[in-house]
């Protein structure tokens, strides 16, 4: 087991050691594979690591992240290197403390924690190359691209675009098919003409029998045989034909030629004066790959093409053709994708898995949207801007990207709106509860599907309470389901002095729903394999939870998530539900801003009932002078029995106090006034209806 990295550092210093201990158990490892792309010297994420340098007159930076690498500041020779969060190759700096302007680079590989994360990695990045280039086919745009490299192009783009390139070819689904060619080809029966002896032939076909009368090579037949009556002469070698398999056909050209094709754009990179040391060393792996492979026998037998039948039913439909098909179609079109949103995601040779799983997932939900709620999500075509010497994808953190649409297939239309990295912002003088946002500070979830009624725009639904939103934030680095069940609350409180918060992905969601007006759900989307939901009562709405997608090809990693949107989608077409009664009730209860003041002495309840102030009503009449009053005052009490006792009056038992005054009045035409003795009247008149 490994304790410590130890690095000769020859090159810049004879006997020159760089020294890296680990804190923690198993987390260096050592690179003996030259086929992925990595460092050799390896540590992971989010531990600590103590380095040493042999001579005190060298130290050690990182010039991309000031943070990972400190420094004693006694002897700089000394210090700890934090990768915390950061995946992927990670330049570091040796340099020399008497002469700053003495830099020697030095790469080490920084690990994922989760073991899977090459293999993700790969998947999504290829994943979002073939949404993106889906969606520059379905939107029209030019597809006729050269292949041909801009001179001028920067290293961070040409990364960029070889980067969805190298998604494409190193995938696991290239090695397959080219697998499947090999082993199960395309081939044609040719023919091939050859003189053999006639006494091996053992069946005559008629150009045989022309050959063997008219054909060279002639002898005598003797006089004895019985083709003399045909022939003093035959020829005793004649021309046959006989088939055999030939793997030279259009569609395998077609295969040469687009590894030919991949192979030159990589070997162009390679060389490409702009291109680092990075990006020139993955090129030229990736070009030794696609040459061993077009030095195999079978490709060495294949011709160039010199047309391209792509509309070859083989091609189109035969195991193997039709995925080589469609990454050529495509890889074109990946050769000029340059994503803004990468930086986040592989600048400086970083593997930012759990940034790219988020944008992974972005594309993920919106397939589900559009295929639950039949809405067309038209504005995606303006994720891909072209320019002259590129396509650009226009996804990045930050930016607010909207989806909109009207669902219009159940018996009731509802405006669906689906947004990536959607900022509610927080209280301040110029928001008020009508408006969307958060009433604390401004918050941001990664995705928020909202839906509202179709006759109502957007902010008339915030006003009026009848927009819903749904939140789902991405979290790569969540493995299971722990920190959702119950929790030892000393322990977790022991964990918080730690700074280690187990629970804060879902303390997150609750911080969503709380926060963030007209908010009903907020759930966590992470590659495990269970999903967990909690509600708030017996509707699917409002609720938490955490539903599970995983970047694996093969399955349905999203049922559980389409799952709960039709449960959502058939809870919003159910006109009865409980969530849009409250909703309502809290528009109606709200709506006037600030409510009345009542400080007098009222029951809690009557009836078992609670009593609401500005729901419980009160007939006021009045009197015409001050002996009118007094007579009022005098005989209250003997009117209000007098009409109780009276069979006339048995059916109003069950009707409201205000119902029963109304009838007072109207019968005995006496002009009634409440004063005080309000709460007296109703509790009179309760136990007086409660007898009956």
């Amino acid at each position: 087991m490994l304790t410590s990295h130890k690095i000769p550092l020859d090159s810049i210093q004879e006997g020159l050691i760089l020294t890296i201990e680990q804190h923690s158990d198993n987390s260096l490892d050592v690179n003996d594979d030259g086929n992925n792309h990595e460092a050799k010297y390896q540590i992971k994420e989010g531990y600590t690591y103590d380095f040493s340098l042999s001579d005190d007159n060298y130290s050690l930076q990182c010039p991309y992240h000031k943070s990972i690498v400190l420094c004693h500041k006694a002897n700089k020779s000394l210090g700890t290197i934090k990768p915390n969060i950061y995946v992927g190759t990670l330049t570091l700096e040796v340099y020399n403390i008497n002469n700053p302007d003495e830099q020697f680079p030095l790469i080490i590989e920084v690990q994922s924690v989760k073991t899977d994360y090459r293999k993700d990695y790969q998947f999504m990045l290829n994943d979002i190359a073939e949404k993106c280039t889906d969606i520059i086919l379905n939107s029209n745009s030019p597809v006729n691209q050269t292949l041909e490299i801009d001179p001028d192009v920067d290293n961070q783009s040409l990364y960029q675009r070889f980067a969805f390139i190298k998604s494409m070819i190193e995938g696991e689904e290239f090695d397959f098919t080219i697998h499947k060619i090999i082993n199960n080809p395309s081939t044609q029966w040719m023919s091939i003409d050859s003189l053999i002896d006639v006494r091996k032939v053992k069946r005559f076909s008629n150009r045989q029998v022309r050959s063997l009368i008219s054909g060279p090579n002639r002898i005598i037949v003797p006089e004895s045989h019985p083709l003399t009556k045909v022939a003093d002469s035959i020829s005793y070698k004649i021309t046959s034909s006989h088939k055999y398999e030939d793997y030279d056909t259009n569609e395998n050209r077609f295969v040469k030629h687009a590894i030919s094709s991949y192979k030159q754009l990589c070997k162009r990179i390679a060389e490409h004066k702009n291109a680092g040391t990075q990006l020139t060393k993955e090129a030229e792996l990736l070009t030794a790959k696609l040459d061993n492979i077009l030095k195999t026998s079978f490709f060495k037998s294949i011709s160039r093409p010199q047309t391209l039948n792509l509309n070859s039913p083989l091609l189109q439909r035969k195991a193997g053709y039709r995925e080589q098909l469609k990454l050529w179609l495509k890889f074109d079109l990946a050769a000029k994708l340059v994503w803004s949103g990468g930086d986040d995601v592989y600048k400086a040779g970083k593997k930012d898995i759990a940034t790219l799983y988020e944008y992974w997932l972005f594309f993920q939900l919106l397939s589900v949207v559009e295929e639950i709620f039949h809405v067309d999500a038209l504005e995606v075509s303006k994720l891909i801007v072209h320019s002259s010497q590129s396509l650009n994808l226009q996804l990045r953190q930050g930016k607010f990207t909207a989806i909109n649409g009207v669902y219009t297939y159940g018996k009731r239309s509802l405006k669906i709106r689906f947004n990536y990295n959607k900022s509610f912002k927080g209280h301040n003088e110029s928001t008020n509860r009508e408006q969307e946002g958060s009433w604390t500070t401004t918050m941001r979830p990664d995705y928020t599907l909202s839906i509202w009624p179709e006759q109502l725009t957007d902010k008339q639904a915030e006003k009026e309470e009848q927009i819903v939103h749904i939140h789902f934030d991405a979290k790569y680095k969540l493995a299971n389901l722990k920190a959702f069940s119950d929790v030892d609350l000393d322990a977790q409180k022991r964990e918080n002095k730690k700074a280690v918060y187990k629970n804060a992905d879902l303390l997150k969601m609750h911080t969503y729903k709380d926060a963030i007006r007209r908010t009903s759900g907020a759930y966590v989307l992470y590659p495990g394999s269970r999903d967990r939901k909690f509600n708030g009562f017996h509707e699917v709405l409002p609720g938490l939870g955490a539903f599970p997608i995983a970047p694996k090809a093969g399955t349905n990693q999203t049922k559980h998530l389409e799952s709960f949107l039709r449960e959502v989608l058939d809870h919003f077409l159910n006109r009865a539900s409980q969530r849009e009664n409250i909703s309502n009730k809290t528009y109606q209860i709200i709506k006037g801003g600030i409510g009345d003041a009542l400080h007098e002495a009222i029951p809690e309840y009557i009836n078992g009932e609670k009593l609401i102030p500005d729901e419980t009503y009160v007939l006021v009449g009045y009197c015409r002078s001050p002996e009118q009053y007094r007579w009022i005052e005098k005989l209250r009490n003997t009117t209000l029995e007098w009409a109780l006792e009276m069979d006339h009056y048995y059916w109003i038992s069950k009707q409201s106090i205000l119902n029963i005054y109304y009838f007072i009045i109207k019968e005995m035409c006496l002009p009634v006034i409440f004063g005080k003795s309000l709460v007296e009247d109703l509790k009179f008149i309760q136990e007086k209806i409660l007898r009956r």
